[in-house]
Formats: structure tokens, sequence, C-alpha cells
């Protein structure tokens, strides 16, 4: 089974405030989108979520403008198909709603045939629920394909994801978590509050 979601090179992959925020920790974000095949692209709104971190000193706004202003990643709009699937996402209960961002990323993605990365469960589970032909993806699955690996090494590789968990607090789903582990090591692991505990305490005695 392939460690990423985006074994089709000409699917375009849309990525949500969290994604960005991640690839933004690593420190080569250019570098880790210029590798990747797909086309990456921004829904409008997620700018403009990343703006308001600006209260809290957060630089995640202005690196993705750089990232756009190099022409790496794409800021796209809503059509009005997708407009209908927003609104499905953002009104209701707030067990059955998500975030502006998440719902207009998830939104491009129907609309479009392209592939959301989110790394919300709640999200992840309202699309399976409500979409279950959708294929959706998280941010592991950018590092996880294999030109990451071919283009910057292991060892960078290693630095770039570790950054993205310490600095960034990536999320890691199970069927990520093995690969994630085996790539930066039990020592750097303990030291990401992001992981599961079941995961940082072992390995946090193993380093002792």
């Amino acid at each position: 089974m392939s460690l990423t979601c985006l074994t089709d090179p000409a699917a375009i992959a849309v990525a949500d405030a969290s994604a960005v925020i991640n690839l933004n920790a690593t420190g080569c974000a250019r570098e880790i989108v210029d590798a990747l095949p797909n086309r990456i692209v921004v829904v409008d709104i997620v700018p403009e979520e990343l703006a308001r971190g600006r209260e809290r000193d957060r630089k995640d706004a202005d690196l993705l403008h750089e990232i756009v202003a190099a022409g790496a990643i794409e800021i796209v709009g809503l059509g009005e198909a997708a407009l209908e699937f927003f609104e499905g996402f953002v009104v209701g209960s707030a067990a059955d709603t998500l975030d502006d961002g998440e719902a207009a990323t998830i939104a491009y993605a129907l609309a479009e045939g392209a592939i959301p990365l989110i790394d919300e469960r709640k999200a992840t589970r309202l699309c399976a629920e409500r979409h279950p032909a959708l294929r959706v993806g998280c941010t592991v699955d950018l590092f996880a394909h294999p030109a990451l690996l071919q283009r910057l090494g292991r060892e960078p590789l290693a630095d770039a994801v570790f950054n993205a968990l310490f600095r960034g607090r990536m999320r890691v789903f199970p069927h990520h978590l093995e690969w994630v582990l085996e790539l930066i090591g039990t020592e750097r692991a303990a030291r990401c509050s992001s992981l599961p505990a079941a995961v940082r305490l072992p390995a946090a005695r193993l380093g002792e």
C-alpha cells in the first residue's frame, strides 16, 4: 500500500490551513512544494484565517504569500458548485459542521475532483460519512511522497518532518505513525507533543 494518497501526479491537492502551517514549520516549504509533481492550491479563505495569526506574531500568512508569489502554490476561489458543498459543512449543529477554512477546502475538492489535505479527525470523519468516494489526504501525505525522499534526501526529510511535528504540532494519523517514527527516530518522537502519548512515552523511556 502506498504511504501517500497522491499517487496520481495529475491530481490537484487542496491544502487546508493546518497543512500550510505544517509546511511552513518545516523551514523548507518551497523545496517541498517544488519537489512534488502535484499542483497544490489553497482556497482564498485560508490566507484570511492565517492572517489572523499575525496578532500572535505568527508568520504563516506571510510565508504562504511568498510561496504564492513564487508561483509554487495557487490561491483559488469557490465556484457555484463548491459553494453548495461549502454550505453543507457550515450550517448545522457544532458536531456536524466545520470551520470555514476546512469546509472551503473540502468543498473545492468535491467540486473539482481534487484531494483535500486536512489534519482534523472531525473533518475526515464527516468526509467519510457524507462523501465516502472522496479521497482525503493530510500533511504527511505530502512528506511521504517518494519524490521528496529523492529530492531532499533522508536526513533533510527527517528534519523537515520533525520540524512540522515539533514547531507546527502536526497531527499524524495511525496509518502514518510507523513511517514517521522510523524516519525521525524515537528520541525526537518523544519531544513531539502532537504525537499520541502511547508513542511518545515509551520513546521517552527508551531515551532515559
